[in-house]
């Protein structure tokens, strides 16, 4: 199982596995309602590295990208089941609209974002550029998400 940090102790763990030699990959997302999309997400980006670090949106950032009504789920939550998945090594709750800092900050060797980003329409990427590190596209088609299994739920199928 994985870690929920601070951003202190993720640096500090970050540097340390960097000095193991271990390869960093990162990854971000909400994570409301976790389904198949999210673990396949995640298992595609931790292949991408020895060490898998996950930003999940707080829950006045998941409010502005979703609208009332979201999360569901309190970023704690969110973030303790992200944690508990195959692959994920840390963890860490962030309020930014971008998870430029932390790039900034943890300087991962591979950004990992989904199959509906291309790597050249990736908000991040002149950060990631700019240290050196690369970008992946990585897991399965968009054929899932939160918004349509809330969907399913409101209609009780």
């Amino acid at each position: 199982m994985g870690d929920v940090l601070d951003r202190r102790t993720l640096a500090e763990r970050t540097a340390a596995d960097r000095a193991a030699g271990r390869t960093i990959a990162f990854a971000n997302g909400v994570f409301d309602l976790l389904h198949v999309g999210h673990v396949r997400y995640l298992q595609a980006a931790a292949a991408e590295g020895d060490r898998l670090i996950v930003a999940v949106n707080d829950d006045d950032s998941v409010r502005r990208l979703k609208g009332e009504g979201r999360p569901i789920l309190a970023a704690a939550d969110r973030a303790e089941l992200v944690a508990a998945l195959r692959g994920v090594h840390y963890v860490v709750i962030f309020p930014e609209p971008t998870v430029g800092p932390l790039l900034e900050l943890l300087k991962p060797d591979v950004h990992c974002k989904g199959t509906d980003y291309a790597v050249d329409t990736v908000p991040e990427r002149e950060i990631v550029k700019a240290y050196g590190g690369r970008i992946a596209i990585v897991g399965d088609p968009k054929d899932h998400s939160t918004r349509d299994l809330l969907a399913k739920i409101g209609k009780g199928t």
